[in-house]
């Protein structure tokens, strides 16, 4: 009898951060104890083709490994439908057959890692999907991730649940188009120079800028609509950047807290992924106070989206009087050794193996819970 947990994992994807995918893919692979798991990988390629490999039996060597050719040895065929090869759950499911086992319907693996960042990672597409295949699955849910995606609902929920942030405005690229003199005038009275222009969907800092004057924030607005449809323009603060690790459903936990270095002007695209000179500091040096104010913020936000799983949320602590501000939420943080995820935890004494296991118990965890919710009636 086979005692494994068997785990998909899914990675690559049709996102910016794609590399970023292969990279956790690979760490996460040689992270896992194959005494305990049965890995099946799946990999999407920057087209969006899904091609499925063999089970592995120990770690992959590299990416290259990792990214099957379509039709090849490693190839098994089309990698969606094992997703959807659910029995359908018998005609009489009762809460106490799907609690004790005996009813509930049969399922390819026993639970979905989706390694998967930025857009149809993190945005709720693969967790819906995984939804209708009513597969167990590692992260965030549908709502969460969508809701932690958009940067501009994700602030009109933290508003709603009352956290500080920094001022901002939004507007979709019609509404520029329309009045563009009400938005420029409305930014310069309101938020000020400089600023910083985000695309509200999108991952790693992609097509931001900070904005100086009228024509960088022109220049810098037209750069966020090449990502996205919708943009927000945030206030400047001068602050240290600090984030925190939570982990957990129901009832989360927040790690210790980390403090990003950047080695540019701002925390963007190439000074996290690129030049290599960017440092972390874990723990933080702040206040005893300051710190579980801000581990406190953190379960708040993760909590207020509906969180479960695993989130990373990052905040601004001004300089002139330590305030402190939620910046934002990530639904599917970094994930390899070196990330600032696994470090807080293990700093906070929770391993990166460990991580994965507490991970996967948490993700069948939620699944079996709704399986209680979805199968306590007769059908």
């Amino acid at each position: 009898m086979n005692d494994k947990i068997r785990v998909g994992l899914i990675y690559g994807g049709k996102s910016g951060e794609h590399e970023v995918s292969l990279q956790t893919a690979l760490a996460v692979i040689k992270a896992f104890d194959m005494n305990k798991y049965e890995v099946h990988p799946f990999y999407i390629t920057k087209q969006g083709e899904w091609r499925s490999g063999p089970m592995l039996t120990g770690p992959a060597e590299s990416v290259a490994a990792l990214t099957f050719e379509p039709g090849g040895a490693e190839d098994s065929g089309f990698a969606l439908q094992p997703f959807f090869r659910s029995a359908e759950p018998p005609a009489q499911a009762t809460i106490s057959s799907v609690t004790n086992g005996e009813a509930a319907p049969s399922a390819p693996f026993d639970v979905v890692f989706p390694l998967l960042h930025g857009t149809f990672g993190e945005d709720g597409t693969i967790q819906g999907l995984l939804e209708m295949a009513n597969m167990a699955y590692v992260g965030t849910g549908v709502l969460a991730s969508s809701v932690g995606m958009d940067k501009v609902m994700m602030k009109r929920v933290f508003a709603q649940e009352g956290l500080p942030q920094c001022v901002f405005r939004h507007f979709t690229k019609t509404q520029w188009e329309k009045d563009k003199s009400f938005f420029l005038m409305e930014i310069e009275i309101v938020i000020g120079y400089p600023c910083f222009v985000k695309p509200a969907n999108l991952g790693s800092s992609v097509g931001i800028n900070k904005a100086r004057n009228r024509d960088e924030l022109m220049h810098a607005i037209d750069e966020a609509f090449r990502y996205d449809r919708k943009v927000i323009v945030e206030e400047f603060i001068n602050a240290r950047e600090l984030e925190v690790a939570v982990l957990g459903n129901d009832e989360p936990e927040a790690s210790v807290v980390g403090e990003v270095v950047s080695s540019n002007e701002f925390y963007d695209y190439k000074a996290k992924y690129i030049d290599g000179k960017s440092s972390m500091i874990i723990p933080a040096e702040v206040p005893e106070e300051l710190s579980e104010q801000i581990r406190e913020l953190a379960v708040r936000a993760f909590l207020a989206i509906d969180g479960s799983g695993l989130s990373r949320v990052d905040f601004f602590l001004r300089k002139e009087d330590n305030r402190i501000f939620i910046n934002e939420i990530n639904t599917m943080p970094g994930f390899t050794p070196f990330s600032m995820y696994p470090l807080l935890w293990k700093e906070s004494g929770k391993p990166y193996a460990e991580l994965l296991d507490h991970l996967i118990q948490l993700a069948l965890q939620r699944h079996a819970e709704k399986q209680r919710l979805h199968y306590s009636f007769d059908l």
